[in-house]
């Protein structure tokens, strides 16, 4: 099942944010991501928030969901309203979970249509929605083109079939091409997803993986390592000896070969995990998180940020149903980080990017491990000593930028930059 949610204060069941925390609001956009929380099936390696048919138990439904994040929706804009940082348009919408498209297409479309008349959208902004190859198909893309939607993230995975197998994924190889093709038809974007390290995967696998994602020339593709959490099926069969463990030298090699074969291809890494063709195909709504701009989640587990405040919903869609029928919010806990949690994170995150952090985001402590760093081949020498527009930064303005081995330990490097 899924990992349980964090402590935190306690939130007003009317979701009204404390006005005090809310002035670093100011200059931020403001996003919104739609937590879809049903599955087919639950996937060995899977720790989200997310429900098959049986789980779902009383009260929640596929059918009166889109009743009930219009409901959230509705509330958000009274809440944000209220503290006077609602009058924003959205920068990047995203439906996630889950299977977002799991749910007909029409019921996306009139979620996306119920936020654009709440709030707004900016002018060619970001609609993205997660889906799985087999969740979709022609009409039903066409249907989301038409109703705003600019990109599809598809859950690839892997291309060869017995990893398939072991992450319990539901579609075959031969079907990603096809549902790719689909949504180009559809005019949309395309971002492919996948997993490495399975057990079992070889490294020939994994080529013949990359192989594939390349051959379907996506406009976007992330990688991921994959982690084994508590509590997942997959973590058990490791238990009982049925799978070999995760191995950190694989994951590294893999990750390499990763770089190698989508560089060469004309993709570029813009966060560790993520490559895109061109600073145009990035997903935007990714990087907001990691530049830490506002964003509402809407939907059982989800979570948001408003200015100071980071708050999260209840977790089971029938507690999440029940709040949204009784007129009252969702949120489950909140907290507000004091500044020393507030520039972990913005440590932690902007180190991934291929954009940099700032030096002078740091203390004269921090900067003076830099050198230490650049000695060790974690970051790059010239990125460190100064920073251009083109990545993204100001003319002469320094910059950290990570190595291809700074990528492989950026946590370590994060650690070192604090003196952890």
């Amino acid at each position: 099942m899924p990992s349980i949610l964090p402590d935190g204060d306690p939130a007003p069941l009317d979701g009204s944010l404390p006005p005090e925390s809310m002035a670093s609001s100011a200059g931020r956009r403001l996003g919104l991501y739609a937590h879809v929380p049903f599955c087919a099936v639950r996937c060995g390696y899977c720790d989200f928030n997310t429900y098959t048919a049986t789980e779902l138990g009383h009260g929640a439904s596929r059918e009166s969901y889109p009743a009930a994040m219009a409901g959230e929706l509705e509330l958000a804009r009274r809440v944000l309203d209220d503290v006077g940082v609602g009058a924003r348009p959205l920068s990047t919408v995203f439906f996630g979970g889950g299977t977002p498209t799991l749910l007909p297409a029409r019921d996306l479309a009139a979620t996306l249509r119920r936020a654009v008349g709440l709030f707004g959208i900016e002018e060619g902004a970001e609609v993205t929605t997660e889906a799985n190859p087999d969740s979709v198909t022609p009409a039903s893309l066409r249907t989301l083109a038409a109703a705003g939607f600019t990109r599809v993230s598809f859950g690839m995975q892997s291309a060869v079939p017995h990893v398939l197998g072991v992450l319990d994924r539901t579609h075959t190889p031969e079907r990603v091409p096809l549902a790719v093709a689909w949504a180009r038809d559809a005019g949309l974007d395309v971002s492919l997803d996948l997993i490495y390290g399975t057990p079992g995967e070889s490294l020939a696998d994994w080529r013949a993986s990359l192989e594939a994602v390349i051959g379907m020339e996506p406009d976007h593709v992330s990688a991921y390592a994959l982690i084994v959490e508590e509590g997942t099926k997959l973590a058990a069969q490791m238990r009982r000896g049925q799978v070999p463990p995760v191995d950190d030298d694989d994951h590294a090699d893999k990750y390499v070969l990763a770089d190698e074969l989508l560089s060469a291809a004309g993709y570029s890494w813009y966060e560790v995990s993520n490559f895109s063709r061109g600073r145009e195909h990035r997903s935007e709504h990714n990087v907001a998180y990691w530049l830490n701009q506002d964003w509402w989640g809407v939907g059982p587990g989800a979570h948001s940020h408003v200015g100071d405040v980071r708050f999260w919903n209840v977790k089971h869609p029938s507690a999440y149903q029940q709040r949204i029928d009784a007129g009252l919010s969702p949120v489950h806990a909140r907290e507000t980080p004091d500044a020393a949690a507030r520039h972990l994170e913005e440590v932690m995150l902007r180190v991934r990017l291929v954009d940099g952090l700032p030096l002078d985001v740091l203390s004269e402590e921090e900067r003076s491990r830099v050198a230490g760093l650049v000695a060790d081949g974690l970051v790059d020498p010239l990125e460190a000593l100064r920073g251009t527009a083109a990545n993204g930064g100001v003319e002469g303005e320094r910059r950290l930028v990570l190595t291809l081995r700074g990528r492989l330990l950026a946590d370590a490097v994060v650690r070192t930059l604090l003196g952890f």
